[in-house]
């Protein structure tokens, strides 16, 4: 079951307010950016994020799956909470990077060493 249309544009209307966000349609399902930094995994209308160190504590009662097959165990946030998105986006987004576009890794690496 992939995420509906409905879903994803409830996250980002809640996670919206905590900065410049978008979000992707991945595999069927999404990724959702803050600041151009993939911040939030949206699958079959659940929402995770990555167990970073930084949230062990504010996630401590948080429920845990996979999103999908092959994947590491994540916290599932609930997005109903803004106080708790806002606090999860304020912790992680200082330590997730930009990803790099797929020219611009292309480029680096095809430079001569």
């Amino acid at each position: 079951m992939a995420t509906d249309k409905d879903f994803i544009e409830y996250v980002y209307e809640q996670v919206g307010r905590t900065g410049d966000t978008r979000y992707r349609k991945m595999f069927g399902d999404y990724m959702v950016y803050v600041n151009n930094k993939p911040i939030f995994l949206v699958c079959d209308n659940t929402v995770y994020i990555k167990k970073h160190e930084c949230l062990k504590e504010l996630l401590q009662n948080a429920e845990v799956g996979i999103p999908y097959k092959g994947a590491k165990e994540h916290y599932i946030v609930d997005i109903d909470d803004f106080e708790l998105c806002e606090a999860i986006v304020k912790a992680v987004e200082p330590i997730i990077e930009v990803p790099r576009s797929r020219r611009e890794s292309r480029a680096n690496h095809s430079k001569p060493q």
